[in-house]
């Protein structure tokens, strides 16, 4: 499969944002763009197609999971993949996030193979 793929990472954390593509950066047909928080990705959702979003939950001006119901309820971009890394760790945040539409929920701190395997396994890359 040579065609490229594309992430959107959101994260208002610069250095986890780093770890996060960092670990993304191994999976080659993989181009990721960065967003800061919920509102930069609505915009960068609005003038690009991406084929995973990975969002953390707590970010200022608009959170992960109000992310994940906004992109839900968006018929461009309702199918698409979505991973929430988070410090959150307890059953009612992952229930929820997972009741919102979230496809997948890793908890920090992360280990890079974890994020890897996750990506890979849901947009079906060998």
């Amino acid at each position: 499969m040579s065609e490229q793929l594309h992430a959107l990472v959101v994260e208002d954390s610069p250095t986890m944002r780093q770890l996060i593509v960092f670990a993304l950066s191994r999976i080659k047909v993989l181009k990721v763009v960065e967003a800061d928080d919920g509102v930069d990705a609505l915009k960068k959702l609005s003038q690009q197609h991406f084929d995973i979003l990975i969002t953390d939950i707590n970010m200022p001006m608009m959170d992960g999971l109000k992310l994940v119901s906004m992109v839900r309820k968006d018929e461009v971009h309702k199918e698409i993949p979505i991973i929430i890394i988070t410090t959150e760790g307890a059953q009612e945040d992952r229930q929820r996030a997972l009741s919102l539409g979230a496809n997948a929920y890793i908890t920090k701190p992360i280990q890079a193979p974890q994020v890897i395997s996750k990506v890979k396994d849901l947009l079906k890359i060998s």
